[in-house]
């Protein structure tokens, strides 16, 4: 599954790394990827792609993982930095602009052969993308083409709260221009009393998109074995 969201810090990584240790727990050997990474620690003051072991400073300050690390975690993986995730910068910015300001591009051919590389010895591979769809990887290729080359069913996170119709229904009708299959949204952190708005939002969402809508409470990130989903469209893809 290729994993997106309605813009950044949407819940993208969480979603992903549920998903992850669902099929892990169904049986199945998971891989995870992750095109690029921005805001991680710097390695010896420069930018550019950093070695293994760094962790994101915000995350640092929080106490938690960053992004790839958490994914492997979830999914129990033995996956280096490098195969979860080619490029990491150390400027939190768009990929495109970090890879930029440390001389280089991203490359769509790197990013896909790595994707597939890191499926090859997997049952199921788990994408999460950057930022929203329409992120650009390099000036002329989008995550959306990235999810699009890869061909995997797509589930968009995003938040339950006000605002959220307009950008969800956008995100999805976005995918499906580009022809891919909407699996699913996944609304989070979900609260523990919905309000009209949330209950209202979900069903509007699932009505005018035509689309499976599930629900993410808040997580401890540390506690992926306490971790218990049972969304439809996930039961159906670890069988």
């Amino acid at each position: 599954m290729f994993v997106t969201g309605t813009g950044t810090e949407v819940g993208k990584t969480v979603v992903a790394a549920v998903i992850a240790r669902a099929l892990a727990r169904a049986g199945k050997r998971v891989a995870v990827f992750k095109p690029a990474i921005t805001g991680l620690a710097p390695d010896e003051g420069a930018d550019g792609p950093i070695r293994q072991g760094h962790l994101d400073a915000s995350a640092r300050r929080r106490g938690e993982e960053a992004d790839h690390a958490l994914l492997r975690r979830a999914a129990g993986s033995a996956q280096s930095d490098e195969q979860i995730a080619p490029y990491r910068y150390r400027q939190p910015i768009s990929p495109h602009l970090a890879a930029a300001l440390a001389g280089e591009e991203i490359d769509p051919g790197r990013l896909r052969g790595a994707a597939r590389a890191a499926a090859a010895d997997a049952d199921a591979l788990v994408c999460e993308g950057v930022g929203g769809l329409l992120v650009p990887l390099s000036p002329r290729y989008l995550v959306r083409d990235l999810a699009a080359d890869l061909g995997l069913p797509l589930v968009v996170a995003a938040p339950p709260g006000l605002g959220t119709i307009n950008h969800t229904l956008l995100t999805v009708e976005a995918a499906r221009a580009a022809g891919l299959d909407v699996a699913a949204v996944v609304l989070t952190p979900w609260p523990g009393e919905p309000g009209q708005i949330e209950r209202s939002n979900r069903e509007t969402i699932a009505a005018l998109g035509d689309v499976a809508v599930e629900t993410l409470p808040p997580l401890d990130r540390a506690d992926p074995d306490g971790w218990r989903v049972s969304w439809r469209f996930l039961r159906s893809m670890s069988e």
